[in-house]
């Protein structure tokens, strides 16, 4: 049996997001446990020279949501990046996962040598759809829910394995 496009990206696009939510939501309650104000979090970084959770939250969403799009041939829904609390990062992951649900595998499938060309700071990136979905999307999901993890970690939260892995 082959795995299909759809089947290596919108289910595990999905995962990804809710766990992510899941973590946040831990992240959250430590900070309301240890009576800080939560938004502290929010820009907190493992490292100056890196980007705040806000921000890895943001990308990791554009990441599954501009995937799918992009694998299926069509232009991606733009989020603000104006979020500021972690209601509204909830909000966002929840609308990012509404907008995956609505991808089909036959939007999907078959899009393994779609040409798809990305506008970057450093210049344009071309890739076919197999090479996009395996070595851009994927790896830069699990980048940034593995950092919005590791800021959470970092800063106390009971947080382990099981909680970014998720339930199978």
């Amino acid at each position: 049996m082959t795995l299909s496009m759809y089947q290596a990206s919108v289910p595990v696009f999905l995962r990804a997001l809710h766990n992510l939510q899941h973590v946040l939501r831990k992240g959250e309650a430590h900070a309301e446990a240890r009576k800080y104000e939560p938004s502290l979090l929010l820009q907190s970084r493992l490292t100056p020279d890196m980007l705040p959770l806000t921000r890895q939250v943001q990308i990791a969403t554009d990441m599954a949501k501009n995937g799918c799009a992009r694998l299926a041939g069509v232009e991606p829904l733009k989020f603000e990046d104006n979020e500021t609390s972690f209601t509204e990062l909830h909000a966002r992951i929840e609308r990012a996962i509404e907008y995956i649900k609505n991808f089909k595998a036959d939007q999907i499938d078959g899009s393994e040598t779609r040409e798809i060309t990305l506008k970057m700071r450093t210049g344009e990136q071309h890739f076919e759809g197999q090479g996009y979905l395996l070595h851009f999307v994927l790896p830069n999901l699990f980048f940034h829910c593995t950092t919005a993890y590791a800021i959470l970690r970092e800063a106390g939260a009971d947080l382990g394995k099981p909680d970014f892995i998720g339930k199978p």
